[in-house]
């Protein structure tokens, strides 16, 4: 069930009984990414919220029993959208050194068959943007960033990987990202980091919150 206004609003979809997914108009961009952030932020405050969970241009939200009122909720996350202003990027700046190619970067061929470019170009372009962490998602750790640029984009694999490893850095799309942990994946895996992603010891156990930058260090490029 979708319950979406006449103008290009938001749009708010029931999932199940206790949680609502809220999409916000138009392309995905760090502007309204950054007016989710905010209305993560008042909207964790409501006593009905169990979670409220950022997403790529959309915002999850669960409560604690099922609303009773959707017509009365529909309005207020509404008016919550309209004031919320961006909040700026205030997050941390971490720093990745990389090794792009060779076995770390087992499809780097793929992206240079794709886009003309030779090896150093793909990883000055891939290290040279300041990349706003968007969400967390996908597992523990994960996180999606934004500001990749576009002559480097390359289509995901028609076929997924069976398993990646940890630390693998990859391109999806006009989207890269960083696997916090072994599995399955449909990007094309460029190189990869030492990092340390996740440790359910330390608080947050996540290393990357929505907000940070992250920037990509060249370690290493093989050829």
């Amino acid at each position: 069930m979708s319950i979406t206004p006449a103008d290009p609003s938001p749009t708010i979809s029931l999932l199940g009984t206790t949680a609502l997914l809220f999409e916000a108009p138009g392309s995905l961009d760090l502007a309204p990414q950054q007016r989710l952030w905010a209305m993560a932020r008042v909207t964790a405050q409501w006593p009905e919220i169990r979670e409220s969970v950022p997403g790529m241009n959309n915002l999850m939200l669960t409560f604690t029993r099922a609303p009773r009122e959707l017509g009365a909720l529909t309005q207020r996350l509404l008016e919550t959208w309209e004031a919320c202003e961006p909040l700026p990027l205030e997050g941390r700046i971490i720093e990745l050194p990389v090794t792009y190619g060779g076995e770390h970067g087992p499809h780097i061929n793929d992206v240079i068959a794709h886009t003309g470019l030779d090896i150093e170009t793909i990883a000055h372009l891939h290290s040279e943007p300041l990349y706003p962490v968007y969400a967390l998602g996908s597992h523990p750790g994960y996180c999606y960033l934004g500001g990749m640029d576009p002559r480097i984009a390359t289509p995901r694999r028609q076929v997924p990987v069976i398993s990646i490893g940890a630390g693998s850095v990859s391109i999806g799309g006009v989207q890269t990202g960083v696997s916090a942990s072994a599995g399955p994946s449909g990007w094309n895996t460029i190189g990869r980091t030492e990092m340390v992603f996740f440790d359910p010891e330390q608080s947050p156990p996540a290393l990357l919150q929505p907000g940070d930058l992250l920037r990509f260090r060249i370690e290493r490029i093989i050829r």
